[in-house]
């Protein structure tokens, strides 16, 4: 159910299943929780944390992939953001049809910046390489979407298992 204070501030719930907060972010009421006093932005090492709308932080991994250091919880001074709610992250990466590979163009940027080795390549007639990915293995981390230079790679929520969903 829709808050009257999420219709008056343009926080409607859609917005929570498209905005990318940073790790470890309160899930229900992060905006409630929230200072907005840009302390996890300043302290991020990898620097995927920006500050969006309203000063809330968002994730958004230009240059580099987020470590999950946790320096962005540990520097929260309120519970907006928790390093134990880490696990729960639920972003995935996706690979869309823009990528070089599959229209020909020898390209394998974002599997050399996947640490977990959750993208691989498998070739097929004419010389390409259709990549595959993992999603067990991705941890969603945005190495290979800030490294993708047809910006083919976007991060998605991922849909909960059904026992997920009952738990």
């Amino acid at each position: 159910m829709t808050s009257r204070r999420a219709i008056v501030t343009g926080r409607l719930s859609c917005e929570a299943n498209s905005v990318k907060r940073p790790p470890g972010a309160a899930r229900r009421n992060f905006h409630d929780l929230c200072t907005r006093c840009g302390d996890c932005v300043a302290v991020c090492p990898e620097g995927v944390l920006v500050l969006g709308v309203g000063d809330l932080p968002v994730f958004e991994p230009r240059e580099n992939g987020c470590s999950f250091c946790g320096d962005c919880a540990d520097a929260c001074k309120t519970d907006a953001l928790d390093l134990t709610r880490f696990a729960e992250w639920p972003w995935r990466a996706q690979v869309a049809d823009a990528c070089l590979s599959v229209n020909g163009v020898s390209c394998r940027i974002c599997q050399d910046s996947c640490d977990q080795g959750a993208i691989r390549f498998h070739l097929k007639t004419g010389g390409r390489a259709e990549p595959s990915l993992d999603a067990e293995s991705c941890v969603g981390c945005g190495a290979c979407s800030a490294a993708c230079p047809a910006g083919a790679i976007s991060l998605q929520r991922r849909q909960p298992t059904r026992l997920e969903g009952l738990g």
